[in-house]
């Protein structure tokens, strides 16, 4: 089987070092955008304080509009100024913070297409990452050097120009794994790729700490909240120096078939379509695979990707709000905050390999459903009981049902499309996600404004929950190929 896929051995199983070797992509990914969301903001809250432009619109907007005044204050987005009124600075933020997902959700789909469809000695996916991932690591560590310089318009061209040249890779990136794995190998795979993910944004979200330290030790100047953006430059450079790093590990360690290779490709199709078939002939099931998706299928693919698209509402207003939440509900600092979502990471982290084992072994649907089930009962229980101690229980249980969730709602996907739309179908799940990352901080915005207290985080996102169970349970394709299927078909194609 490695013969075909690089990510499995001889005997069925995934090859886990090869697996980790593939997952360098993503963590190359992960840590610029574990860098980019905390620094990024703290240098737009600077050059846009400053920008003689933005207080003049703010003035403007507060003599026109003063009822927005308690809509940005119902965000717990503190904007009130010493003269009265509100300021635009939070707003363009969060404007300029959702480029990121609004360029996934248009150029990904493209790219990931067109990685389906690229033809080259290096494969299909790894083209993409070798060029984008150089080009996005010059870009991130040039942005907090054009910063200093104090020019919004440049620094905003050049925020511009990385969120495009990441949303270049990124799908394809996504896709490496599941086209160097059998599909029923991939939640097991997808595992592994989220714990590089995750290291990915350890490294991110400790490289200030860690280029604090150094620089201080070699200049002597203590870094506080005062300065800490003369350390920046350096940060964004740690990150691009890992970004380079996994780039050239896919380079010269990951191993993808050429796709000129055609009799490889159709191999490899035969065996998605003996899955789906249930070993039925192999000829007769690729035909029908070079056709459109069946009706079945479609309305499969639907479901699901509204089903992630709620499924993201309700963990994006929980990962965007849940400070704000401790702070007035728990009466929980910054800090203390931070510790609380670290547990939830550390048991997200735990849960991966369990996860895909479980996605293996009693179906990726049913997984999901578990973990989501799991998702509303812990916030249930909170509001039922109101206690500070609870909170941590939910933390852990929703630590552990995130990852049952996140290790196979993306197989599913991509299994429904088949080996050969890997890359298209990775830009539709993003095109769910992203969308619900665009649209969940205005829905919930507007439900706590209404609200009045940020305890109706506890309601909104269990809701969506509930919407992204209705929605999964019609799904009826994407389970991962059982291996004597796989076996069968691979004998009966060669």
């Amino acid at each position: 089987m490695n013969n075909t896929f690089f990510c499995a051995r001889e005997n069925g199983k995934l090859h886990r070092p090869r697996t980790i070797l593939t997952g360098f992509g993503f963590m190359a990914s992960s840590i610029a955008w574990a860098i980019y969301d905390p620094y990024i903001t703290k240098i737009l809250e600077r050059l846009l304080n400053a920008s003689a432009m933005v207080t003049e619109w703010s003035a403007k907007l507060n003599e026109m509009f003063p009822v927005l005044a308690k809509f940005a204050e119902s965000q717990g987005e503190n904007v009130v100024t010493e003269a009265g009124g509100i300021t635009l600075v939070p707003l363009f933020i969060g404007i300029i913070m959702t480029f990121d997902n609004i360029f996934g959700v248009i150029f990904q789909p493209t790219f990931g297409k067109l990685s389906d469809r690229c033809h080259s000695k290096l494969g299909k996916r790894r083209p993409f990452i070798v060029f984008g991932a150089p080009v996005s690591a010059f870009l991130f560590a040039v942005i907090p050097w054009v910063a200093l310089s104090n020019s919004l318009p440049l620094t905003m061209l050049f925020i511009i120009l990385f969120v495009f040249s990441m949303s270049l890779w990124r799908a394809p990136c996504v896709a490496l794994m599941p086209a160097l794995t059998p599909p029923s190998l991939r939640s097991e795979g997808n595992a592994i790729i989220n714990l590089m993910g995750g290291i990915g944004s350890a490294l991110g979200m400790f490289a200030g700490t860690i280029v604090g330290l150094i620089y201080t030790g070699f200049t002597g100047v203590k870094i506080t909240t005062e300065n800490e953006q003369i350390a920046f430059p350096y940060v964004f450079l740690t990150g691009a120096i890992v970004m380079v790093i996994g780039m050239l590990v896919v380079l010269f360690f990951v191993k993808e078939p050429s796709s000129k290779l055609e009799s490889v490709a159709a191999r490899n199709q035969a065996i998605d379509e003996a899955a789906k078939a249930k070993a039925e002939k192999a000829a007769q099931k690729a035909a029908q695979k070079a056709q459109k998706l069946s009706t079945s299928e479609r309305k499969s693919l639907i479901f699901m990707l509204g089903g992630l698209f709620f499924l993201f509402c309700g963990t994006n207003a929980i990962t965007t709000f849940f400070a704000l939440f401790a702070a007035e509900v728990l009466g929980k600092t910054t800090s203390e905050a931070t510790i609380m979502t670290t547990l939830f990471a550390v048991c997200s982290a735990i849960a991966a390999i369990p996860a895909g084992y479980m996605g293996k072994k009693i179906g990726r649907k049913k997984t999901i459903l578990l973990g989501l089930a799991a998702f509303m009962g812990a916030f249930l229980l909170y509001i039922l009981t109101r206690s500070t101690a609870i909170i941590w229980v939910v933390l852990v249980l929703g630590g552990f049902a995130n990852m049952f969730i996140t290790v196979n709602t993306l197989p599913l996907v991509l299994e429904i499309g088949g080996i050969d739309k890997v890359g298209t179908f990775t830009g539709y799940y993003y095109t769910a996600t992203f969308s619900a990352q665009i649209a969940s901080p205005i829905i919930y915005g507007v439900v706590r404004m209404l609200s009045g207290t940020y305890m109706s985080l506890f309601v909104y996102s269990p809701v969506m929950f509930m919407l992204s169970i209705l929605c999964i349970l019609f799904v009826k394709h994407g389970e991962a190929v059982p291996e004597a299927v796989v076996k069968e078909a691979q004998e009966a194609n060669d």
